[in-house]
């Protein structure tokens, strides 16, 4: 791939400037799709961290699509995946005039299935409320004319409503080529699209699912590439903890319960009393749960494997219900042949039959049912590469979780022989450092760059952390930060977007804001997380003026609001993950033992990172402006700090609230 094609591509008079308006080079988006384009001809691992505004869709794009090899885009989000498939990659394609085919590809649970929901049509149960009818019929009417059967493009439908599920196929239920509706399946049509394309865009998730499966022996979900581009890279390591490790909910084998009692009763009646057998697994069901009342008073209602309290009860009642689940799968394997329905169920029971046997393992004696004729040494091998093993149990959920220790080995490994990898994202190195990156990973091969943002941070922002407020862990912190933010709220006339670091402080912080609001007779709208779904919220506040949207976790990042839509971004404290989080806990012990610093290994790198994402809310365009409140002092007085800010854009930086004011009303007058 030549330099110099890259450049005429890049250039002011290229096709790119003859495609939108307003177009200008940007000399860090050209050096950083040059290095993207050696990566690709030299077969290299890339991880490449592009500040905001760098332009790293295109940088990625052009020389993905002069490289002429099969490639696999991967985003962190639907959202992204739909926005590149939908208008970035048309627009490139024709911008740059070639004939090249492209294709979207997602879980199976985001298309519709024919049979499920035919089944549901006819099953007076599969809906229980008006709305959930309507929302039945209105898919019924949007697989005639859809050609993707997407759900996205349903939005009549909320992507969340519980009507998805019970017409989605998952991998145990669906029928496969026994199916009716096989040759009309959208899911096997859109695989084999991807398998046709040069270009195909998936996200994380199905990515880490096609691992998962591989690591099985099964590789049916995405085709062999020359080239995979991982955008937002920085979800990875998370991500690839979730799919790589196993979790089964009792609401899981409610289900299981339910639907054996349906197909049992439907076509196999007689054979047997389904109400009893199913009622035996519901009731194993509700005795673990009972079994293990007190998790739910723990930290975080969560404990993991060895903490269990009352472990021998525990383990009797689950002992109990593997029993119950295995009279199920000897019944429904006798009969799986009566009816594709009673199948999917057997399947469901084996899968889930599996999962849960897999998390028992070893045992609280330390022996493997898997390594029966393991030596003491080679156990104790193989407990070095174990998952971390917990269990959740909420009012209205109870789980078992596994998540392994490191993803490592089994993500590098994923990569084949001379395939050219390409990870990027605004927020992956710690002030340059990529050592936690590539650790988490095991990309010990890969070449590391940085491209910072071509924003200019220090007039377009100020980062105030104030020099007046309580400890963190103080009980009046949350309402002193409220008084702080109070002043700048009301000078502030763009929206507000207030991060959190918890859940618990969206709804103090929220009440407080609101309490105030009305004391003060300030008239701005206030959102909080949790009152509807994340992107209700986000379209109310970016079609808004002055709203204040209080966030935690899913708001830190993936959020767009350029413009006087948000000049204020505040941070109650820095984003060190809950001691209580059973992974982390695990990987911090394991660091501990081999001599490490958990803190600066694991905490502060990923505080780090959820940090510059959080910042990276502020300023999304060359005209944005606003300012940055962190409400945590320790990003000042703690000698660690100065890793914090240092990774962050060069904000002009104050510990006074009056000059934060000041910067309001500069910027006020200049606009």
């Amino acid at each position: 791939m030549l330099t110099q094609e890259l450049d005429d591509i890049f250039s002011e008079g290229g096709p790119l400037a003859e495609s939108v308006s307003h177009y200008h080079l940007r000399h860090g988006q050209l050096e950083l799709a040059r290095s993207i384009s050696k990566a690709i001809t030299d077969h290299e691992i890339l991880i490449a961290e592009a500040g905001t505004g760098t332009g790293k869709t295109w940088a990625y794009l052009v020389p993905v699509f002069l490289s002429g090899g099969k490639v696999l885009v991967s985003t962190g989000t639907r959202t992204l995946q739909d926005q590149l498939f939908r208008r970035d990659l048309p627009h490139l394609r024709k911008a740059l005039a070639l004939s090249i085919q492209i294709a979207l590809l997602k879980g199976r649970s985001n298309y519709v299935c024919h049979y499920h929901l035919e089944r549901t049509e006819q099953d007076g149960r599969g809906y229980s409320s008006r709305r959930e009818a309507g929302y039945l019929q209105e898919i019924g009417r949007f697989i005639k004319i859809s050609s993707s059967g997407d759900k996205a493009d349903l939005s009549e439908v909320p992507e969340d409503a519980d009507i998805w599920s019970r017409v989605t196929s998952t991998r145990e239920n669906c029928l496969g080529q026994d199916c009716p509706f096989v040759s009309d399946c959208f899911v096997l049509k859109a695989r084999r699209k991807a398998q046709e394309a040069d270009v195909v865009v998936v996200n994380h998730a199905l990515f880490m699912a096609d691992l998962a499966l591989r690591e099985e022996g099964i590789t049916d979900l995405l085709p062999a590439v020359d080239t995979v581009v991982f955008d937002e890279a920085h979800q990875l390591p998370d991500i690839a903890t979730r799919f790589l490790g196993t979790s089964v909910s009792l609401h899981n084998l409610q289900d299981l319960a339910r639907q054996t009692e349906v197909a049992g009763l439907a076509h196999a009646r007689g054979v047997v009393d389904w109400s009893a057998v199913s009622g035996a697994l519901e009731q194993a069901c509700r005795d673990l749960r009972l079994s293990a009342a007190a998790i739910s008073q723990m930290p975080g209602g969560r404990a993991t494997f060895n903490a269990i309290p009352d472990a021998e009860q525990f383990d009797e009642s689950l002992e109990n219900l593997l029993e119950k689940l295995d009279k199920i799968i000897k019944l429904l394997e006798m009969l799986a042949e009566k009816h594709p329905d009673i199948s999917a169920a057997y399947k469901l029971a084996i899968t889930l039959r599996a999962k849960l046997f897999v998390w028992s393992q070893p045992d609280r004696y330390g022996r493997h049912a898997l390594m029966p004729d393991a030596t003491s040494e080679e156990l104790k091998a193989a407990s070095a590469e174990e998952a971390v093993r917990w269990v959740e149990h909420g009012q209205h959920f109870f789980r078992f979780h596994s998540a392994p220790l490191s993803v490592a080995k089994i993500f590098s490994r994923y990569r084949e022989p001379h395939q050219s990898w390409v990870l990027t994202s605004a927020t992956l190195s710690v002030h340059g450092n990529f050592a936690h990156f590539v650790h988490q990973l095991g990309l010990w091969e890969a070449r590391t760059e940085v491209w910072p943002s071509p924003f200019n941070y220090a007039e377009q922002a100020l980062l105030f952390v104030p020099n007046t407020l309580p400890i963190p862990n103080s009980a009046n912190f949350n309402t002193e930060f409220v008084e702080l933010l109070l002043p700048l709220i009301k000078q502030a006339t763009g929206g507000v977007l207030v991060l959190c670091t918890t859940l618990r402080a969206v709804d103090r912080i929220a009440d407080l804001l609101r309490d105030r609001f009305d004391e003060e007779f300030i008239d701005r709208p206030l959102l909080r997380q949790g009152e509807r779904s994340r992107r209700v919220l986000l379209e109310e506040f970016r079609n808004g003026s002055n709203m204040v949207l209080v966030g935690s976790a899913s708001f830190w990042e993936g959020i767009d609001v350029p413009g006087d839509a948000l000049t204020l971004v505040a941070i109650d404290k820095l984003p060190f993950a809950p001691p209580d989080d059973p992974v982390l806990e695990a990987r911090m012990t394991a660091c501990r033992d081999r001599g490490g610093n958990p803190f600066m290994e694991y905490q502060l790198p990923e505080a780090a990172i959820a940090l510059k994402q959080g910042a990276g809310r502020l300023i999304r365009t060359e005209r944005d402006w606003g300012v940055l409140v962190v409400g945590d002092a320790r990003i000042v007085d703690k000698p660690y700090g100065r890793l914090l800010w240092r990774g962050l854009p060069a904000f002009t930086r104050t510990r006074d609230p009056k000059r934060a004011l000041e910067f309001f009303k500069q910027h006020q007058l200049e606009d």
